[in-house]
């Protein structure tokens, strides 16, 4: 088969180097520039791999019997509306992996906030209970990265952007969980439509077999999309399918409909209602892989969470640093804001997604003592803030951090979590997050 792979990043070089060693004719084709690639077009030259770098031309049509593309090629790009035009199979590198696996039990985890932690809770769980597992996707390394050195019996833990599901087509998890929806990716997508059916997607080809799970209080969860696969949910209040919280207790709606206490909600390591949420949503997908609860309590409360989703940095003079640079938009944000009981010296800022701040009013109200605002929307976030809440304009993070430090008093939290997309100053959030600590923990 001819396989023509767009893009050259992590996940489409290890779906070209598959497909090579599954034993097609490859072509990679790139719009990036070539001098940013050196390993990987070596790497290209080992396994006999022909591309191109520097625009996606022609090149990639001829003699092509399949088309892989990387999860950051929009559908309005040139390169995907030329192969729709021509009736060519276009899907995703996970899809890739999946029609190549060897019957691996499969979690899929997406929703707009959450992914992370949950996927990377689920693994937590499971490798507790002594279970093999793969943790690939959105978090980490591509699937096809492993499809030929799995023999089966792993359990395979994946987290899925929208931009990955937009790509699938047979792809079927045995476990599927959306954790929520709210407005993201909309320059992507078009539309929170486009964007909320490309999260649904992770359902598609379910049957009653498989297990659906959703947060029963999300109202962007109901609605009239596929629900053939068995379905429960996961509540702040008592619910009749699934998991919910009630007086301080997580409870399970166990297989013959009567109530079962798990454990205290105050037991579980990771803070804030967000945390919860995902707690119980991991839960469901633990039972329903026939974890034992004593294994599951186990892992609630030693999980100490991921890097950039509320990390805790360093105490430094009784003051509180925590890095959630993973917050990187309005709905994010708000969980983080409510994930404290004291005081909050909040840093936020960077590219903003056309925000509407209105939403966090009651929580910055309730909980923020001062807004250090900086990067491309310091001024809409001063603007909008500073009648009701103490703000103060920061030229960089590093300033931003030093402002914080001067403001806070004893007990109180300096949080950042921007509400913004990174761009404007940083590679990615990660890269923020890393500024950010480095700073804080200089501190003297």
């Amino acid at each position: 088969m001819n396989i023509t792979v767009i893009g050259a990043a992590k996940s489409g070089k290890s779906a070209a180097i598959l497909a090579k060693k599954l034993g097609n004719s490859v072509f990679v084709s790139e719009s990036g520039n070539i001098e940013k690639y050196k390993y990987t077009i070596n790497d290209f030259d080992i396994a006999e791999i022909s591309y191109e770098f520097g625009g996606n031309t022609e090149r990639c049509f001829e003699n092509c019997d399949l088309i892989i593309t990387s999860p950051g090629v929009p559908p309005s790009s040139w390169v995907m509306i030329e192969a729709k035009k021509r009736n060519l199979k276009v899907i995703g590198e996970i899809e890739y992996a999946f029609q190549n696996l060897k019957g691996n039990k499969i979690v899929a985890i997406t929703g707009t906030n959450g992914k992370t932690t949950t996927t990377s809770l689920i693994n937590f769980i499971l490798k507790t209970a002594g279970k093999k597992t793969i943790l690939a996707g959105n978090i980490g390394n591509p699937l096809c990265d492993f499809v030929l050195s799995l023999t089966g019996g792993e359990i395979i833990v994946i987290e899925m952007s929208s931009y990955q599901l937009d790509t699938i087509d047979t792809f079927t998890p045995d476990i599927a969980l959306i954790l929520n929806i709210t407005p993201d990716h909309l320059g992507y997508h078009g539309s929170f439509e486009h964007y909320t059916d490309a999260k649904w997607k992770i359902t598609l080809n379910q049957s009653k077999e498989n297990l659906l799970i959703l947060n029963y209080d999300d109202e962007a969860l109901g609605g009239t999309h596929n629900k053939s696969a068995n379905v429960e949910y996961f509540s702040l209040s008592p619910i009749a399918n699934g998991i919910y919280s009630e007086n301080g207790k997580i409870v399970l709606i166990n297989q013959h409909n009567r109530t079962e206490e798990l454990m205290l909600t105050k037991d579980i390591r990771l803070p804030g209602v967000h945390n919860l949420y995902n707690s119980m949503a991991a839960v469901l997908a633990a039972r329903r892989l026939e974890i034992r609860n004593e294994d599951i309590r186990d892992a609630l409360m030693n999980f100490s969470g991921v890097e950039h989703r509320l990390e805790f940095v360093r105490n430094f003079r009784n003051v509180e640093y925590i890095n959630d640079s993973k917050a990187t938009n309005i709905n994010a944000t708000w969980f983080a804001l409510s994930s404290y009981s004291v005081p909050i010296i909040w840093i936020a800022g960077g590219r903003g997604d056309n925000n509407d701040y209105s939403a966090l009013n009651t929580v910055v109200s309730k909980n923020v003592k001062t807004i250090i605002c900086f990067g491309e929307d310091q001024d809409k976030i001063y603007n909008y803030f500073s009648p009701t809440t103490k703000c103060i304009k920061a030229s960089t993070m590093e300033n931003a951090v030093k402002f914080a430090q001067n403001d806070a008093s004893e007990n109180e939290i300096v949080l950042f979590a921007p509400a913004c997309k990174s761009f404007d100053m940083f590679v990615n959030f990660e890269h923020r997050g890393e500024v950010y600590k480095k700073i804080v923990n200089s501190l003297v």
